[in-house]
């Protein structure tokens, strides 16, 4: 009897050793995400764009398979960002890392330094031919931003410039950084790119409705020069193409005296300048803001330009309805 219960001893122990190994093995055989290509959290692509225009890029590219936070926030101006401990932390988080480049981000080298960022860097703006940085006689603070800029970064302007070359460089990365996701990767930016072949149609079409000796608005600052050579605006502005520089008042006396000299008819501040400078032109010419444009930033969610698309859309619109 005893020989007896100890064979069924022995029997339900080898079971039980026989079920522990076969839950081991089926436990190790399930992969498990590693932080060097995935967040254990989300599973997806953690990506840092440094500001809310690459951000939307970046996330209609990388749709389901990212996760897409940004380092200067909706209408805020990344000219003057000043990052805080708090960024350093989401850089050290982020697999990608999307910035513009032609020294739009100042900031950004002396930040991934202090974040020894090792992941995967995409630069949306390689392989551009780039306009050069206009002077219309603005005083430039001892800043890198400015100093190392020889060009003008505010490419994203030109939808077709972000068709070809900004899309093209983010699919690029994201695949390098996740080349399972390649194939979803392309489609999405064939699909975008679609998209931006569209807008930049009808963009095209209600500029054409203004005649060409009309086209010539006012803004706060050079930040749309490629949009000026992408659709024949004349663009003119009191500030260079940081916010950081300062108009004289040389400058803006000419600006004032060239508005009503051409009979200019459209001024415009925009979401991240302070609209005094557009203001005072406004009481030395009679003549009357025609509305805000968006520029280096995205507007909140509910506001009208939440995307690229809309931005671009709106911005069209708000510039053809003021020039007419």
């Amino acid at each position: 009897m005893l020989h007896l219960a100890r064979s069924c001893l022995l029997t339900i122990c080898t079971a039980c050793a026989m079920l522990v190994s076969a839950c081991g093995e089926q436990q190790s055989a399930t992969p498990v995400q590693t932080p060097e290509h995935t967040s254990a959290a989300t599973g997806k692509i953690q990506v840092l764009a440094t500001f809310s225009i690459l951000a939307d890029i970046t996330r209609e590219i990388g749709g389901e398979r990212v996760q897409v936070d940004s380092l200067v926030a909706a209408n805020q101006d990344a000219h003057v960002f000043a990052p805080t401990p708090q960024d350093v932390k989401k850089l050290t988080q982020a697999q990608v890392l999307v910035s513009n480049g032609l020294g739009f981000e100042g900031w950004l080298e002396r930040l991934a330094q202090s974040g020894q960022f090792k992941g995967e860097r995409i630069v949306a703006t390689d392989g551009i031919q780039a306009l050069p940085k206009p002077n219309h006689g603005e005083m430039e603070h001892d800043h890198t931003h400015d100093h190392e800029a020889q060009f003008d970064p505010h490419a994203w302007h030109d939808p077709t410039i972000v068709q070809t070359i900004y899309v093209r460089n983010i699919v690029a990365g994201l695949s390098q950084a996740d080349p399972a996701g390649a194939d979803y990767y392309q489609k999405r930016g064939q699909a975008y790119s679609a998209q931006i072949t569209q807008l930049t149609a009808n963009i095209q079409k209600e500029v054409a409705n203004i005649p060409p000796e009309q086209r010539k608005v006012v803004t706060s600052h050079d930040a749309f020069n490629y949009f000026a050579h992408a659709f024949g605006i004349t663009f003119l502005a009191p500030q260079g193409v940081s916010t950081e520089s300062e108009s004289s008042a040389k400058a803006i006396a000419q600006l004032s005296t060239q508005i009503k000299n051409e009979h200019i008819k459209a001024l415009f501040f925009e979401n991240i300048s302070n609209p005094k400078m557009m203001q005072q032109l406004t009481q030395e010419t009679g003549v009357k803001i025609g509305g805000k444009l968006y520029s280096d930033a995205l507007s909140n969610a509910d506001e009208p330009a939440s995307t690229y698309l809309k931005m671009m859309e709106y911005n069209a619109n708000t510039l053809v309805d003021g020039m007419k």
